[in-house]
């Protein structure tokens, strides 16, 4: 049925028997792309069904369909003219693994963060009323989005507006509805009926026309009957008309129920799905995670293709080092935005499930929720990725920084990302965060000194602190038995030269020290030294570089106006720019990089050994393939 399917409005001539045949097979294709690319699997299996109905109801791409973060996308691009290159998922030049606005007209906004479906969709229906265009507009959301704050701002949003919004809550995980059945589909079917919504209309006007004891008394029993019969009671309250539970993988029951909701001139409206993650793949519905995020895989078996390294992953050693310093120390807490495993705080909770929060999608109450326990002797580690952290910008400012609170923010997935792309990529919390007074921002070289960095934090009660790493794993270091603190603002030297400074924040360590053994090799006496801080710099060790070398060069996994930013003001300040000194920042380039491999990335943006060496030569006026011909370096 899949390939007979040559553009979308082939869907919407299909009968019932071929579109579940049609989402057998999309969910076949589905499993077997994602097994070639990895990616994340659960989630778009368990809307299937959904997306087939969607596009069979909806005039797409007229009409909008807005898929909050877009983990459950691929169903929706198999289905819209990307059948072909789904086994470029995710790879250098392929297709993203989000909804993307210039990838297909079929993806009117793109995502990657999430509860943002809302909020876009209200203005994408607001627009469309203002230039008279008759449009449906839904917006997809999965019930963790709905954890939120933001999509309750859209929605009280769109009930004051009256909008006429689809909103489909996708509930595939919290379980905040009860089983569903024919009963249940029969009754949500029944309430998005044209009749029943003229009845309640005109029971409503009834009601406001009775004396006030009448009026309350049959708002009550309306609410009580309303919540009996769907239990949306509190979306209603927001506004919108609630229709629902139904079974998110019954076309039988779902076609009819958004045929109705199409139809009928009655917004906003919440439509309420149940479905469940990894639905129709055995290894993705009996994993713990439902197979949320996957490498490559074989098929039969599920089991994943994994590189092996003797190396941890950073985010395991955070996690480890942290259960190590709770033990010896009951203030510490762990705090994560639903993002336990992906943080490593599942290995906190482990031990320690009583000082463990998960506050949900929800990176600025947890930001506040930390500050609010420091202000009562608690160590908070708020541990949010780099990219999330953007999202609670403005509590790290006012209700952290200012009032000079001791909270901790380990930062994972700092720099680049690989397949996640740029809306994952930690490219802006070294900038926004070292212009902060009273904030301290460490980054880790390698994953023994995170070990130290996990340390430092724990020991530091004089205000916010910070500390960055990379996804992914360490460089296979020798690891300390446990943490030792590092004194506040202090670098270290790595290696020792005289014409050549490489000053290093992050894990670019490695890459320098190669490319300074290097340039050693070519005459170019090179030192190297880890910065550890870029706020407080360590101004003595960098003020010594600068005045005893040719050449410095800042490296960082950073946009500019970093790290290498904080060096420049600096030197500048203290008039050591006024002389002969040459110097370079590398930096994470000035766009949003698109998914690929991470070697590649770190290539392309000059941040490998490579890219020291040639900034070196250009920097001193040298060609360094000319000087390799003319015999004067090996």
């Amino acid at each position: 049925m899949l390939d007979s399917i040559t553009s979308i409005d082939d869907v919407r001539s299909l009968d019932l028997p071929q579109l579940k045949s049609l989402v057998d097979d999309v969910r076949t294709e589905m499993i077997d792309a994602v097994s070639v690319t990895g990616g994340h699997l659960g989630a778009g299996l368990g809307v299937v069904e959904l997306t087939v109905a969607l596009h069979h109801v909806f005039n797409t791409p007229h009409d909008r369909i807005i898929w909050d973060v877009g983990h459950q996308a691929y169903p929706h691009k198999i289905m819209t003219g990307r059948r072909d290159r789904m086994r470029t998922l995710r790879q250098p030049n392929g297709l993203s693994g989000f909804t993307k606005r210039a990838e297909s007209e079929f993806d009117p906004f793109g995502a990657g963060h999430s509860s943002t479906s809302i909020s876009a969709g209200l203005g994408m229906q607001v627009a469309s009323d203002l230039e008279g265009t008759d449009r449906n507009v839904i917006a997809v959301i999965g019930d963790g989005a709905m954890s939120a704050g933001m999509a309750y701002e859209a929605m009280n949003n769109a009930g004051a507006l009256d909008s006429r919004l689809i909103v489909i809550l996708n509930d595939n995980d919290m379980s905040i509805a009860p089983p569903t059945g024919a009963m249940s589909a029969y009754l949500a079917r029944l309430i998005s009926g044209k009749t029943f919504l003229s009845l309640r209309d005109v029971a409503k006007q009834l009601a406001y026309s009775m004396p006030r004891f009448f009026k309350e008394k049959a708002a009550k029993a309306e609410e009580f009957a309303r919540s009996f019969v769907t239990g949306g009671t509190l979306f209603e309250e927001l506004g919108f008309y609630y229709v629902g539970p139904i079974d998110g993988h019954n076309l039988e029951h779902m076609l009819p129920i958004l045929k109705n909701v199409r139809d009928i001139d009655k917004g906003p409206i919440l439509v309420h799905v149940v479905t469940q993650k990894g639905k129709g793949y055995g290894p993705a519905e009996h994993a713990r995670d439902k197979y949320h995020g996957v490498s490559k895989f074989d098929v039969v078996t599920g089991a994943q293709v994994k590189a092996p390294s003797n190396a941890p992953s950073y985010t395991k050693v955070f996690g480890q080092s942290l259960t190590k310093e709770a033990h010896k120390d009951d203030k510490i807490v762990a705090i994560t935005a639903a993002m336990p495993s992906g943080t490593g705080v599942d290995i906190f909770e482990k031990d320690f499930p009583t000082r463990t929060f998960d506050v949900g999608i929800a990176e600025q109450h947890a930001v506040t929720f930390a500050a609010g326990m420091a202000c009562e002797g608690y160590k908070p580690f708020c541990a949010i990725y780099s990219t999330f952290l953007q999202r609670a910008y403005d509590q790290v400012v006012h209700d952290v920084a200012i009032q000079k609170l001791p909270v901790r923010f380990p930062i994972d997935r700092a720099g680049f990302v690989g397949a996640d792309g740029p809306t994952h990529a930690g490219s802006f919390d070294i900038g926004f965060l070292a212009s902060l007074p009273n904030m301290v921002v460490m980054a880790a070289a390698d994953e023994a000194e995170l070990v130290h960095m996990v340390a430092t934090a724990a020991a530091y009660n004089d205000g916010p602190i910070a500390f960055r790493y990379p996804r992914g794993e360490g460089v296979g270091v020798d690891m300390p038995e446990e943490g030792v603190p590092l004194e506040i603002g202090k670098g270290r030297m790595m290696k020792d030269g005289s014409k050549v400074a490489i000053l290093s924040f992050g894990t670019r360590l490695a890459e320098s020290l190669i490319a300074a053994e290097r340039l050693d090799g070519y005459g170019l006496s090179t030192s190297v030294a880890d910065a550890r801080f870029a706020k407080p710099l360590d101004k003595d060790m960098i003020l010594k570089l600068a005045g005893t070398h040719e050449m410095l060069i800042t490296i960082e996994e950073g946009v500019a106006g970093g790290f290498g930013g904080q060096v420049l003001h600096m030197l500048a300040a203290e008039g050591a720019l006024d002389g002969a000194l040459k110097i370079r920042s590398l930096t994470m380039p000035d766009e949003y990089t698109d998914h690929g491999k991470p070697d590649a990335m770190y290539a392309n943006s000059m941040l490998d050994a490579d890219g020291i060496v040639r900034t070196v030569f250009e920097a001193l006026g040298r060609n360094i393939n000319e000087a390799i011909e003319a015999g004067e370096i090996a």
